[in-house]
C-alpha cells in the first residue's frame, strides 16, 4: 500500500494518531510525503523571484524530502528511500520506506507544474509499484464516495491526480480526521480507512 501523508498534518494533533495507525498496518507500506509549508515556502520564493516553474518542480520534490526527513524523526521504522530497488529492500528488512521522490520523478517523463503535487505523484508511484492500495491522509475531511475529477474540481486534490490514480490500478481512498478514530484497526486488518474514491464520471467505486 502507497500511503501519502499530507504536508497539512504538519502542525495538526491528528499526525502522531496516524503514525502509530499506520504503524499497525498488515500490509507493507510505502509512505509519500506532502509537501505542505515547505512547498508553500518554494511557492512564496517563486512569487518574489520570478523564477520558472520547472525549477519550482525541482524545489517543492525536495521540499516532499524535508519533510520525509521531519517524519522520520517521529517514526523510528521509516526511512528515506529513493529507489524502487531501495524501496523493497527496506521493506524486506522489515523497515517502512518514505518515497524521497526527486530522483525517480525527474528522470520520468512527468509534468513540470504545480498541476503535479503529492497527490499525483503517490499515484504515479502506486502504478510503478503495482501497489494493491493507494491511501491519502489529508488534515480535512471529505464527502463520502466522490469521483476524482469532482475532488480535482474542489481543490482537495491536484488537477492531474483523475489520471495518475486510473492508471496506477490501484483502489483508492482518501482519509480526514473523521477516519482517524477506527484507523488503525482497519489497517490492521489490511483494510483502507476513509472514503473510496470514484475513479471516473459515473464509474463504480473500487475499494478493497
Amino acid at each position: 500500500m502507497v500511503v501519502k501523508i499530507g504536508g497539512s498534518l504538519a502542525g495538526s494533533p491528528d499526525l502522531r494518531g496516524w503514525l502509530a495507525a499506520l504503524e499497525r498496518s498488515a500490509l507493507p507500506l510505502v509512505v509519500v510525503p506532502g509537501g505542505g509549508a515547505f512547498a508553500d515556502g518554494v511557492r512564496s520564493m517563486q512569487a518574489a523571484m520570478g523564477f520558472d516553474d520547472e525549477t519550482a518542480h525541482r524545489m517543492a520534490l525536495l521540499s516532499m524530502q524535508q519533510y520525509g526527513t521531519a517524519l522520520a524523526a517521529l517514526w523510528p521504522r521509516l526511512v528515506a528511500a529513493a529507489t524502487p530497488a531501495t524501496l523493497r529492500r527496506t521493506l524486506r528488512m522489515g523497515q517502512v520506506p518514505c518515497w524521497h521522490p526527486a530522483a525517480m520523478a525527474l528522470a520520468a517523463d512527468l509534468p513540470q507544474s504545480w498541476d503535479l503535487t503529492s497527490d499525483s505523484l503517490a499515484a504515479w508511484l502506486a502504478g510503478k509499484l503495482r501497489a494493491e492500495k493507494l491511501l491519502l491522509i489529508k488534515s480535512v475531511d471529505c464527502p463520502v464516495a466522490q469521483a476524482a475529477k469532482e475532488l480535482a474540481e474542489a481543490g482537495i486534490v491536484d488537477p492531474l491526480f483523475p489520471h495518475y490514480a486510473a492508471e496506477s490500478g490501484a483502489a483508492v481512498a482518501i482519509a480526514g480526521p473523521a477516519a482517524l478514530a477506527n484507523a488503525d484497526a482497519l489497517l490492521a486488518q489490511g483494510k483502507l480507512p476513509g472514503h473510496k474514491i470514484c475513479l471516473g464520471w459515473g464509474l463504480s467505486c473500487r475499494h478493497r
